[in-house]
């Protein structure tokens, strides 16, 4: 008998040295089946090894014990990385019992080799019974395969109790399978166009070739009581799609496996450029660019989350209970072109969409209702694509479905659903260049072409929200002349990106001009959809500007012109910023659009916001709220106020400001006042003290020091000298969120570092070696630095664009308080991993002297160059 050692020595050298070959023979290869092919042969050879070594010399031994393969390692498809799921199948008890110290053994020889094993033990009796809890088991059956021990158990299994479950319990295993699709999909914002996807989880992954393959096998199951052929699962024609896609994923998936040495599906930026250099997937191994291999990944992706949308929607038993009830609903909006029938939409005549009048009536009756195309309907399509390109629609008769289905309310799925079918380029020629383009800005989350889409789309959602914030943005949008203007605008203001040039703007009108004479619209009305894209990032800058200052408003309000165009911009900007991840458009921001909104319109009506004076402006709300709130401390207050600028008031509530006030006159007993509060996306800090040097950078740093990520900061002074910044971060380690005790240490830092009784460039030390060795920025970012003496009438404004990193805001306080600089006003953004700060400075109470101002450029300039 080998020793255990021995054996172990001896599987650990095999596996090693196959799973070496397996790989050199991918890299020359790229053969994606070969490689999970032999991987899974290798794995199942090592399993049988310990199976005669430790439970019985003969394979086909001992009898009521059987050793079963599932799930990935059942259907042979063991990636290089891949868990291994096994079954060790009992006959009852007796043998479980009899068997369990054996069963860890084994187990434990796996897992030696460090492979990743998922054991399930379970007596025959057991997988008869559906669990809801435990779904996976039992869609893993679907894929069990014989591996060793007793044969007539594993038959038993296989060809009885598996059929006899389906058949009893196909309806809740099809639901459970579906919801649980439909909750992955919605995790990744049911969309394939994201700039790194998951090659396994992402809709129209790995997991939904598995998951159409499943749900087509249930459904056979239960129509023919027993296991059909594996190749009747799918039609010849969804054939001639899935199997090159599943093709491209196999290698995919390998790829990124050997690449990454460990069970890693994400498809990063530096992943695709090497897959592209590799031509992995590609015919014959050709070399790509990155974006066009992209483009051959996408196309793949889309064939496979069709196929398996499709069975969704056309299996009942997939259907939720609510989908269930509008299905019904739904099928009473057939007319004389279309029927609805289970929520799919069917030509009643399939010749008739020949004419392109009819198709796109089909597409505006899509955007109504917000239905799906049947297979049959999509074929037909394809089928007369090629007479539609020889003379598409253009022009009036265009425009005039166009426009129609881009006012609807799934206008954004229509145009999904044209785009899928080439449709949709074939008619506005202008969109091919963002096809499923990918831009590596670190920003963005989705192609460019599928941002176009989800930002028409969250326009439409704004009349379902039931935020009160997002009704106001609903309220404008209803009040709008022309809307299919600012959604035609928006469908194209990104086109730009698809064409060499510096500034993709400019590139979108040029593109916008072409489209608009094809589809001969009005003058008036091409002229504001030209506006619309030449300054759709007019007001996203603004937003880097002190929007409480009458000369920012007065400017934005002279580009924009008129309350119609205005309502347009807001719009526009609140939807292109919101679809470009979901987090990009924080409530914060969406607030300060709002305001900029509110003061432009204030503007165009010529009713400007004077600054407030606590003395003359009696009749002021938030003036008036204070006194009302604190009648004894009018003259405490108005003492406070004096010399804040008016973006303090329009910063913080009355409530707030009675805060500040208490804790300025708590400065006697002690003289840094620290209040710390968690706010619903971020943490927010707030200090009180007496000016000094250094004070907004040392702040900062400390909140560096800690691992926390500034968001937003404001910083205040009044007359009488006294400071009142905030900052807002994120709890990057969830030091503060996950110990409470932690807060009164986080706030004794702070204090420590403002006192001098703490080394601030001790802790930033430590805190940046160790994300030295955490973090490598994916995108270069040029550093700039914008200067504006000109924009405010008391401050200097200093622009910081630059490559975002801990420690960055403290590096460039610092700077400006070594030149003796006070930071009237702080305006922090990130996009990405780019930081766009923005600073309002003065010193003594006055513009930087222009000398200054070139000091603090070039100490600026080198110390945002600095590496460390």
């Amino acid at each position: 008998m080998t020793t255990a050692g021995s054996l172990s020595s001896e599987l650990r050298d095999l596996y090693s040295a196959e799973s070496a070959r397996i790989g050199q023979e991918f890299t020359s290869t790229g053969d994606g089946w070969a490689a999970i092919a032999q991987r899974t042969a290798l794995v199942e050879r090592i399993a049988l090894h310990l199976w005669r070594e430790i439970i019985s010399a003969e394979e086909s031994r001992p009898p009521s014990f059987s050793l079963v393969a599932l799930g990935g390692f059942g259907r042979r498809w063991l990636f290089p990385s891949s868990d291994i799921d096994l079954l060790f199948l009992h006959a009852d008890r007796d043998t479980e019992l009899a068997f369990k110290d054996r069963i860890r053994v084994f187990s434990q020889g796996l897992w030696d080799l460090r492979l990743r094993v998922s054991p399930a033990c379970r007596i025959l009796q057991e997988c008869d019974r559906f669990d809801r809890a435990n779904v996976e088991f039992a869609i893993s059956l679907l894929d069990c395969r014989y591996l060793a021990g007793d044969g007539d158990l594993f038959a038993r299994l296989h060809d009885k109790v598996i059929p006899k479950l389906i058949a009893r319990e196909t309806q809740s295993i099809v639901q459970s399978l579906a919801d649980m699709t439909r909750s992955r999909h919605e995790k990744f914002g049911n969309t394939i166009f994201h700039l790194e996807p998951n090659v396994k989880d992402t809709p129209g992954g790995l997991r939904d070739c598995n998951v159409a393959l499943w749900l087509s096998l249930l459904t056979s199951m239960d129509k023919l009581h027993d296991w059909p052929d594996p190749k009747s699962l799918l039609s010849p024609s969804t054939h001639k799609h899935f199997d090159p896609a599943l093709d491209f994923l196999m290698s995919v998936r390998c790829f990124l496996h050997l690449r990454y040495q460990r069970d890693d599906n994400l498809l990063s930026w530096e992943a695709q450029e090497e897959a592209a250099k590799r031509g992995i997937g590609v015919y014959e191994g050709h070399a790509v660019s990155a974006a066009d291999w992209m483009r051959i990944y996408f196309g793949h992706a889309g064939s496979i989350q069709r196929t398996a949308t499709q069975l969704l929607e056309e299996i009942p038993a997939a259907w939720s209970s609510l989908s269930r009830h509008f299905q019904h609903l739904r099928e009473r909006v057939s007319d004389t072109d279309f029927s609805v029938v289970d929520g799919l939409i069917f030509l009643r005549q399939g010749s008739a969409v020949q004419d392109p009048e009819v198709l796109l009536r089909l597409f505006h009756f899509l955007s109504v209702h917000g239905l799906r195309l049947s297979a049959t309907t999509e074929y037909k399509i394809e089928q007369v694509l090629p007479s539609v390109a020889a003379t598409p629609p253009r022009g009036a008769e265009l425009w005039l479905y166009l426009g129609e289905i881009l006012t609807q309310p799934h206008a954004a799925h229509a145009l999904r659903a044209m785009h899928a079918l080439r449709l949709l380029t074939l008619l506005l020629p202008e969109l091919k260049t963002i096809d499923a383009l990918v831009v590596r800005d670190f920003y963005h989350r989705f192609t460019v072409d599928e941002h176009s889409f989800l930002a028409i789309e969250s326009l439409h959602r704004l009349r379902q929200s039931h935020s009160e914030w997002e009704k106001q943005y609903a309220e404008i949008l209803n009040e709008l002349e022309q809307p299919e203007l600012l959604y035609l605008a928006l469908l194209l203001h990104d086109t730009g990106k698809g064409v060499p040039s510096d500034n993709h703007v400019e590139g979108s009108v040029a593109i916008a001009e072409e489209c608009l004479e094809r589809l001969d619209l009005e003058p008036s009305e091409g002229e504001t959809i030209l506006f619309l894209i030449a300054n759709h990032l007019e007001m996203s800058s603004a937003l880097r500007r002190d929007i409480f200052d009458s000369a920012t408003v007065a400017s934005f309000a002279d580009k924009v012109g008129t309350p119609e165009r205005l309502k347009m911009l807001c719009l526009f900007t609140y939807a292109d910023i919101k679809a470009v991840n979901p987090d990009a458009l924080t409530p914060w921001k969406a607030e300060n659009i709002w305001q900029l909104y509110i003061a432009a319109t204030n503007q165009l009506n010529r009713n400007v916001d004077q600054r407030l004076h606590p003395d003359a402006d009696l009749d002021d709300e938030k003036i008036f709220r204070l006194r009302t709130l604190a009648p004894v401390a009018g003259m405490k207050v108005k003492a406070f106020l004096e010399g804040l600028p008016q973006r303090y008031l329009r910063t913080y509530a009355a409530n707030e400001v009675l805060h500040h006030l208490e804790m300025a006159e708590a400065l006697g007993k002690h003289p840094i006042q620290v209040d710390l509060r968690r706010g619903r996306h971020w943490f927010e800090l707030t200090l009180v003290t007496n000016d000094r040097p250094f004070l907004f950078g040392r702040v900062a740093g400390t909140l560096a020091a800690w691992g926390m990520n500034i968001v937003k900061a404001t910083a205040f002074s009044n007359q009488a000298g006294t400071v009142v910044d905030t900052f807002y971060f994120t709890d990057r380690f969830r030091t503060l969120e996950l110990n409470l005790s932690e807060w009164e240490r986080f706030k004794n830092g702070v204090t420590g570092v403002l006192t001098g009784q703490t080394d601030l460039e001790r802790m930033l030390k430590s805190r940046m070696q160790a994300e030295e060795k955490r973090t490598t920025p994916k995108v270069k970012i040029k550093t700039s630095i914008q200067l504006d003496d000109q924009c405010s009438s008391s401050s200097t404004l200093v622009q910081v664009v630059t490559q975002d990193r801990p420690g960055l805001l403290y590096t460039v306080a610092s700077c400006f308080a070594h030149h003796k600089c006070d930071i009237e006003i702080a305006l922090i953004d990130t996009e990405g991993q780019m930081a766009i700060d923005v600073f309002y400075l003065t010193a003594n109470r006055k513009k930087l002297a222009r000398g200054q101002l070139k000091q603090v450029e070039s100490a600026l300039t080198e110390a945002l160059q600095s590496p460390s």
